[in-house]
Order: C-alpha cells, then structure tokens, then sequence
C-alpha cells in the first residue's frame, strides 16, 4: 500500500505499493505512479503522467500532462516542465508535448525541461539548466541553454567529453553502456 500523508489531496487509485506522497501534494485521478517511489511535499501530478517504480520527486515539482518518467529517475528540487511551447491564457493546444525522462535519468535543482524533450537513460541535467534539446543517454549537460559537458555512468561517475574520470582512467561504450577501459 501507498503511503499517503494526511494533508495531501490524491485523486488517483493508481499508485503502486510501498510509494511515499508527503503533505501538500496534488496528485488528479488519471496519474499512474509506480511502487517505492518518493513524492516529497509541494508536488503537483496533472492526469496524463505516468511515473515508474523507484522514483524520488523531490519538493517543488509540477509534472504536467503529456510527461513520462522512467524507472529509477531522481528529479531535483523545483525542476520544472513545460507541456506547451505557445501558452495563452485560456486557450489549449490540441495536445500537449511529450516529454520523457529515461531509466535512471536525474535532473537537478530548478532546472527547466522544455516540452517535447527526452532525457536519456542515466543522463545528467545539472542544477539551473535549462534543456532545450534531446539529452542524449549517459550524458551530462548544463547550462542555459544546456550544453554537452561530458559523461556519466550508470553508477554516477562523472567523465570529461574525452570519456576520462577524475583520476584518467579511460571509459569506452560497450554493449549501449560505459565502462572502464
């Protein structure tokens, strides 16, 4: 069974077991989230997003309509998204963009997604950034607008462009992964 705190207001019967949603969170009726995953407090979930298992949602975020989250996403705090590349008040497009954030992807800290955008599997926004374009997997990017700065293993190790870490040793793509040469 999920955990619900008491001040939250969720709608939807479609969150899997063992999910943590804290205070202050709206989550509307048609949102499917996965099991074990963490909604922290001031998290706004719109009807047409589907979240997977083992994600952490940290304070702050909206999650529109049109956006998909993989497993074992980390998205930082007060990450934004976007769903409509001309907003007008009152007036909605035909549909929204789509945008979906890959298997084990992390966003960090008020960084912004552009609608329509994808974020590869283990890829890295940093902090501020704001993506305009596809993140290609196993990438890092930052800035505004957000820049190829280097890589990133599915384990967390940062590496320069030339595929180095901190200390020189040389990685290499291998069977879609990075590993040490």
């Amino acid at each position: 069974m999920p955990k619900i705190h008491p001040l939250a207001d969720v709608l939807s019967v479609n969150i899997g077991a063992d999910t943590s949603i804290w205070q202050f969170c709206v989550i509307l009726s048609e949102a499917v989230i996965g099991r074990n995953c963490n909604i922290n407090c001031n998290v706004f979930i719109e009807n047409d997003v589907t979240i997977g298992d083992h994600v952490t949602i940290k304070s702050g975020v909206q999650i529109w309509d049109g956006i998909t989250i993989e497993d074992h996403v980390f998205i930082g705090p007060n990450a934004t998204f976007t769903n409509d590349l001309v907003p007008r008040s009152k007036q909605y497009p035909e549909s929204f963009g789509k945008t979906v954030v890959k298997m084990g992807a992390s966003i960090g800290a008020n960084a912004t997604i552009i609608a329509g955008n994808t974020i590869g599997a283990y890829a890295l926004v940093g902090a501020g950034s704001v993506v305009t374009k596809d993140v290609p997997p196993y990438t890092v990017y930052y800035g505004n607008p957000a820049k190829h700065s280097g890589y990133v293993t599915k384990q967390g190790v940062l590496l320069s462009l030339e595929l180095k870490d901190e200390n020189g040793q040389q990685y290499e793509f291998l069977n879609e992964q990075l590993i040490l040469k």
